[in-house]
């Protein structure tokens, strides 16, 4: 029985129909959503304008406020919005972000203001600091993660997704540097950002976007390529296209593949030595991270524009067969990441190379020519510190110094040396070569005895092992069979044994004074 007055029913039901009404607002409208990198302990770059951005429903109204700073926008019809706060100095002290429009009204916590790194390439950027099944220990890890209180310290790993078309959104969490959390972080990435931690006494952000086994195609835009590179999609166009027949080409081959693989299995075992790697049909070329453009796409597409100081990058061994395209398209690379983040020519540091049986010399080659011809560059030489069986080096610690020493040096100003010697040019005086280098750093020191690694040739461009002297600050080089030399090359091998430094301790890198085609 219903004891409500007629007026009361009434008056009742506009109440339940506003409620309904309500509930039904809300639901139709979805909650502001900033992009993943905005999250609790992130840390914003100093000194700079910062974009904050993320999606809404069209024409909302979405205010966004940090340590005393209120900017407000509407998203537009596509329900994108973006604010940008004014420059901030560093500050470790955490702060409120806050975000508020109609219907939402939430916060990230921890926030601080420092410098903000991008970290990116394959597989030695992608290793972390933590042994992972399959790995060999990266030296010194167990203690260094043991102190590892860096609370300033913060990693962001990109969700590792690649896609056809740019997209605006990626996922991940920010992680603070402690024992517990640091043997997630990127190794490389860490020890640079510890040491500059050190240093600055400022907070550091390292956002991590690699994956392993990657060419730089991968990392480039498709315009780009299409423009500098035409012959990357063709060649991607040209492996889809022959895929089919060699399908088929495995699968009639397999049985004896197998048979084949199923002996050397058994006399490995009989040997004790490892198994060789199971056969398995040819990679799909239309599909998988490899593909040209994919990864600039799906994990730095959506980094964009974030407010950063600068790139580190570990990438090249999966380039090495085609080292002469890679020095064209490594520096697009470069150039077209600085055009997209639109934040000026900003420092980009990377690794060259290290010392494997599998890597040849070329593709340190095409390194060094980035670093010479790309304004506000370093390059990281790893000659002293690879190993010939293991293409993933387990000292990344001086990986991670020697890229902080370039940022100490041409990003804040300290008066260092970055770079071991770096040769210069050649004058041929009789029967002897005479180098000349750069980045002397204090003068030339063979470390552990006579200088390795040199070889000469005359004219027949057949080279031979030859002597080198240091003489000040330049370098002799003779054999007695070369009475009329022409060229030199120092290092030029795909495990070079070499001991040329500076008086810093940074170790030269490989070059050759010739262009010749041998």
């Amino acid at each position: 029985m219903n004891f409500l007055t007629p007026p009361l029913q009434m008056k009742h039901k506009r109440h339940l129909l506003l409620l309904w009404l309500l509930v039904q607002s809300l639901t139709l409208h979805a909650e502001i959503k900033p992009n993943a990198l905005f999250a609790d302990h992130l840390v914003l770059q100093r000194d700079k304008p910062v974009p904050i951005w993320g999606t809404a429903d069209a024409a909302e109204k979405i205010t966004v406020s940090f340590a005393g700073q209120v900017k407000t926008t509407e998203a537009d019809a596509q329900g994108q919005w973006r604010v940008t706060l004014d420059p901030m100095p560093a500050s470790s002290e955490p702060h409120e972000l806050n975000f508020k429009s109609e219907i939402s009204n939430f916060k990230f916590t921890d926030v601080l203001v420092g410098d903000v790194w991008i970290c990116s390439g394959q597989s030695n950027m992608e290793r972390q600091l933590g042994l992972r099944s399959g790995q060999q220990p990266l030296v010194n890890w167990e203690q260094e993660a043991a102190s590892a209180n860096y609370p300033h310290i913060r990693h962001f790993a990109v969700d590792r997704k690649f896609a056809d078309t740019p997209q605006l959104e990626t996922k991940g969490a920010w992680e603070v540097c402690s024992p517990a959390t640091v043997p997630n972080f990127t190794a490389v990435g860490y020890y640079f950002g510890r040491d500059l931690h050190q240093k600055l006494k400022i907070p550091i952000g390292l956002i991590h976007a690699s994956w392993g086994g990657t060419p730089a195609e991968a990392w480039t835009r498709t315009e780009a390529l299409q423009t500098s590179l035409p012959e990357v999609s063709k060649a991607q166009t040209k492996a889809v296209a022959e895929y089919p027949a060699m399908l088929e080409k495995y699968k009639a081959e397999e049985p004896l593949l197998l048979a084949t693989w199923e002996k050397a299995v058994a006399e490995a075992k009989a040997a004790g030595k490892p198994e060789p790697r199971k056969p398995g049909p040819p990679r799909d070329p239309s599909t998988g991270q490899n593909r040209p453009s994919v990864l600039f796409n799906g994990m730095i597409s959506p980094l964009l524009p974030v407010a950063m100081r600068g790139v580190i990058w570990y990438q090249g061994e999966s380039n090495a067969s085609r080292a002469l395209q890679y020095q064209t398209l490594f520096p697009l690379l470069i150039a077209d990441w600085r055009q997209q983040w639109q934040q000026g020519e900003f420092p980009f540091f990377f690794v060259q190379i290290a010392p494997f049986k599998g890597q040849n010399p070329e593709i340190r080659e095409a390194q060094l020519l980035t670093w010479k011809k790309t304004p506000n560059t370093a390059m990281v030489v790893t000659a002293d510190v690879g190993d010939a069986e293991d293409i993933h080096p387990t000292r990344k610690e001086p990986v991670g110094q020697r890229l902080a020493l370039a940022a100490r040096a041409l990003v804040y100003g300290e008066n260092i040396v970055y770079s071991g010697p770096v040769y210069e040019s050649v004058t041929i005086k009789g029967n002897r070569a005479v180098l000349r280098f750069t980045h002397l750093g204090g003068g030339l020191v063979a470390r552990d005895g006579e200088l390795k690694g040199f070889t000469i040739a005359g004219s027949d461009q057949k080279f031979v092992p030859a002597q080198a002297k240091i003489e000040a600050d330049q370098i002799v080089v003779s054999a007695p069979e070369i009475p009329a030399p022409e060229a030199v090359r120092y290092g030029w091998a795909n495990v070079p044994e070499v001991n040329l430094f500076n008086q810093a301790g940074l170790p030269a890198s490989p070059f050759r004074t010739d262009n010749w085609t041998k």
